[in-house]
């Protein structure tokens, strides 16, 4: 990761869980971490935590469903750092509806946080490398295991399906940014069950906890630990997507 310090890297649904552990791990590497998420007194209460880290953390209020947010988020990563190295979209959301049973808010809702904001962050993190000649940098989508296979769970069908977007967005990606010459790099990492606060939020109540209880899941330090696993790659190794899940999980 030496090749990392000072550089500066941009995590979206940074406030809690995945996002959060992400961000402890690139602070703790000496990176210079940009957390965004609406939930932006979590993450500056988490910025103050890290405060005697090599890194540092800025926490910047953004609401991924709004492009002029994101826009305003590059611009001010821009005045304050100069730009983008590392781009992190770990920003994703479910509700607990079936596909005969589902809102069109929600369904939108679900597009414009998992695949749109994740598409445009992509976008001017690409743009911002390429500006300041960085032809090192990398991209990595927080997927899920739900972008490979569809398990017989109905609630979260649209959120598969958001998923499998995902996984077809980053091999498009890998194969634009090959014809372009360019050496950026893009990778996602695809867990299973993960002990965050994704259950409860989907199923709208703390009940939502119970399933954790199933079996010993993912934590969110698993998985910044594969996303430390992809930075510390050599520039040569692209290493495209980390399917992970608890050793007790089904599928």
């Amino acid at each position: 990761m030496e090749r990392w310090v000072g550089r500066v890297a941009l995590v979206t649904g940074a406030s809690v869980g995945i996002g959060a552990a992400i961000c402890r791990s690139l602070v703790g590497a000496g990176m210079k971490v940009v957390g965004a998420a609406r939930s932006v007194e979590k993450i500056q209460a988490l910025s103050n935590e890290l405060s005697g880290m090599p890194g540092s953390l800025t926490a910047v209020k953004c609401d991924l469903t709004k492009d002029s947010d994101i826009m305003n988020l590059f611009a001010s990563i821009k005045q304050q750092f100069g730009g983008v190295d590392v781009c992190i979209n770990n920003a994703g959301l479910s509700h607990n509806h079936s596909l005969l049973d589902g809102t069109t808010e929600e369904w939108r809702e679900m597009l414009d946080v998992n695949v749109v904001a994740l598409c445009l962050c992509t976008r001017e993190a690409v743009a911002s490398m390429k500006e300041r000649k960085v032809d090192d940098g990398q991209i990595i989508h927080i997927s899920s295991m739900s972008g490979h296979r569809v398990t017989a769970t109905p609630g979260v069908h649209f959120y598969t399906a958001t998923k499998y977007a995902v996984t077809a967005l980053l091999e498009g990606l890998r194969m634009e940014l090959r014809a372009g010459n360019s050496h950026i790099r893009v990778a996602a990492v695809s867990p299973g069950m993960v002990e965050t606060e994704f259950a409860p939020r989907m199923q709208k109540s703390e009940a939502g906890r119970q399933i954790y209880k199933t079996m010993e899941c993912l934590q969110p330090e698993d998985i910044a630990s594969s996303v430390v696993h992809i930075l510390s790659a050599p520039p040569h190794v692209q290493i495209h997507d980390i399917l992970l899940r608890p050793t007790e999980q089904v599928s």
